[in-house]
């Protein structure tokens, strides 16, 4: 199973109701339970969606519960992960380490206490963004405080192996690999020693050299440049330098080993020609409007904002009336997936399906904004909800489904590989299901109307009154 597909799986088991069980008790909006054969109680509902128990489903098989949106904890796949008023406040506790956040301006992680009493490293990490930065190890050299404005040395964040500051903007001194910049003050005067060394006064100029046989001169930045600059760390050994030069708006040219990029009167006339590692010509006008391109790989035909269709590497990319109407299509190993957007996400679907095997059932989401989202796995397994508002825009955030979506959904349909079927309204205050490995349909109107189709006969309730066959030991068991 690809990653992709593994995904729209995750999706439908993240935001569909709990799986079905054997019977319903439904005292709406008190309480609604799901209980299975032997009467015990596999998930609940009370007062609509807000307090909450249910099942979290393979493969992190455990418990959510809480008290929407306050407070909602999921356990499983051992890990816990903890909200209140998710974004405002969450924790997660794995095996071995921890992660919080406050909006995420205020931040704590790193390895649990319990590593370091088994004999293991110490390593935490606690922010204050962007004023406070903090990182204790064992390790001295590893262990630092930052506090911006005022004085600061952190190591291996932003980008940067080392960054300090004295009474910021004022000194700032940077580190990436062997090569190390003093600003005085940040952006303006900059001295560059180490591999490379140089001098600039921004804007007016930047004068540098190294590592090897490199230099890079600016003038007017960015107006005027001249580089001199290694290959790229994926070209071959014996690849050659690159070449940058550029006066703007008036020529630009970059030269790279098999390629030449060229810009007159930039952005409204350029040219590409590259001959290595494969074939491509493109051909520009008023960039990135109007872009021609053609390749043994790459293929581009923009006339923005009206059409525009590329191939890259097999992938198929075109818009129509951007941003109105967009189609992606690629293949993941033996998935070929297509995704379709009106006005971004107006109306979303992603469709996958097998390339060895067409024939079989395709797997999906669809999402038409605010109505409804629709799901399907391919393999059995489909969930419909209405309205839809925020799964569109946070398909990777189970956090944001678990804590905002149901109370935001008036209505779920679920349909297991089984055959089995759930459908509810109103938070549970009307609810059908049917089991056909069991010969069972239910259909409950909260504690008003109840019906229990089973093959001995059928059982009513009637403001929780029993009327109708009698009860064998399966329906004991859940009274």
């Amino acid at each position: 199973m690809t990653i992709a597909r593994l995904s729209v799986l995750l999706g439908l088991l993240a935001v569909g109701a709990s799986p079905a069980a054997a019977y319903e008790l439904n005292a709406w909006p008190a309480y609604v339970a799901q209980k299975a054969p032997d009467g015990t109680v596999g998930s609940w509902d009370a007062a609509g969606p807000l307090f909450f128990s249910e099942q979290v489903p393979a493969p992190d098989a455990g418990t959510a519960e809480g008290f929407r949106p306050f407070y909602v904890q999921v356990t499983g796949g051992g890990s816990v992960r903890t909200d209140i008023l998710y974004p405002l406040f969450f924790f997660r506790r794995y095996p071995g380490a921890y992660k919080w956040s406050i909006l995420q301006l205020i931040n704590g992680e790193g390895l649990d206490n319990s590593v370091a009493r088994a004999g293991g490293p110490t390593d935490r990490h606690f922010d204050i963004w962007p004023f406070y930065f903090s990182h204790y190890t064992q390790d001295p050299i590893d262990t630092y405080h930052a506090l911006l404005p005022i004085y600061g040395r952190v190591k291996y964040r932003l980008g940067y192996s080392k960054l300090q500051w004295v009474l910021f903007p004022l000194y700032v001194e940077t580190r990436k690999r062997h090569t190390t910049t003093n600003y005085y003050p940040y952006p303006i005067i900059r001295n560059i020693h180490g591999d490379e060394n140089g001098f600039a006064v921004w804007p007016l100029f930047n004068v540098s050299t190294g590592p090897e046989h490199t230099h890079r001169y600016s003038f007017l930045w960015p107006l005027i440049w001249n580089n001199e600059l290694l290959p790229d760390t994926d070209e071959p050994e014996t690849a050659e330098h690159h070449h940058e030069e550029g006066f703007l708006p008036f020529y630009t040219k970059t030269t790279k080993q098999g390629s030449v990029d060229e810009n007159f009167a930039w952005p409204f006339v350029g040219f590409t020609d590259r001959v290595t590692p494969t074939r491509y010509s493109e051909t520009r006008y008023f960039w990135p409007f109007f872009v021609q391109g053609r390749g043994d790989r790459h293929d581009v035909n923009r006339w923005g904002p009206f059409y525009t269709h590329s191939n890259i590497k097999g992938t198929d990319n075109r818009w129509v009336g951007w941003p109105l109407w967009h189609v992606l299509k690629f293949t993941d190993e033996d998935t070929a997936q297509r995704k379709t957007q009106l006005l971004y996400f107006f109306y979303w679907e992603l469709d996958e399906s097998s390339v060895s095997r067409p024939e079989l059932p395709h797997a999906y989401k669809r999402h038409l904004w605010p109505l409804f989202s629709d799901w399907s796995n391919g393999a059995g397994s489909r969930q419909f909800q209405f309205p839809s508002v925020l799964e569109v825009f946070f398909p990777a955030n189970p956090d944001i489904r678990e804590v905002w979506g149901p109370l935001l959904t008036l209505y779920r349909y679920d349909h297991r590989p089984t055959g089995e079927t759930r459908g509810e309204l109103l938070w549970n205050a009307i609810t059908w299901r049917r089991t056909p490995t069991a010969g069972l349909v239910e259909f409950h109107v909260g504690p008003l109307l109840g019906r229990v189709r089973r093959p001995a006969g059928d059982r009513w309730t009637i403001l929780g009154f029993d009327f109708g066959a009698k009860l064998d030991h399966a329906d004991k068991a859940n009274r």
